[in-house]
C-alpha cells in the first residue's frame, strides 16, 4: 500500500514539474523593421509606450490627442536590451508621419506593451 501511495505522489509531482516547464515561453525575437499595430490602452494614458507628455507635444506645435493612436501601424527602428532585462524598442509610424504632428519616434518597453495590448504583433 505504501508503494502505491509513493508511486501516486511521484506521478502527481512529476506532472506538476512538467507543467511548470511547459509554461515558460522564450521571449520573441524582435528585429529592426518588424511591424506592430498600436492597440487601445486600458488606462487613460499608455504605460509602456513612452509618448511625450501633452505640454511637450504642444510646445513642438502638435495636438495632444491620444484617441487617434489605436490602429496605427508602427515600425521598429532600434532594439536595445537594458541591464535589468527589459527590451526597449524605438518605433516610428509606418506611413512616415509624426506622432501627434510633432514627434517622429517614441520608445516602448516591448514586453510590457505586448502583454497589456498597447502593441499588437502583425
Amino acid at each position: 500500500m505504501k508503494q502505491l501511495i509513493f508511486a501516486l505522489l511521484f506521478v502527481v509531482g512529476s506532472i506538476g514539474l512538467n507543467a511548470n516547464d511547459a509554461s515558460y515561453i522564450e521571449p520573441q525575437e524582435v528585429q529592426v523593421g518588424d511591424i506592430f499595430k498600436i492597440g487601445d490602452s486600458e488606462a487613460p494614458r499608455y504605460e509602456h509606450i513612452k509618448f511625450p507628455r501633452p505640454n511637450f507635444i504642444i510646445k513642438r506645435g502638435g495636438v495632444a490627442n491620444y484617441k487617434g493612436l489605436p490602429g496605427n501601424k508602427v515600425v521598429v527602428t532600434s532594439v536595445e536590451e537594458k541591464m535589468d532585462g527589459t527590451l526597449l524598442v524605438k518605433i516610428k509610424k509606418a506611413d512616415g508621419g509624426r506622432f501627434f504632428g510633432s514627434h517622429w519616434e517614441v520608445s516602448a518597453d516591448l514586453k510590457g506593451a505586448l502583454e497589456t495590448g498597447e502593441l499588437i504583433g502583425i
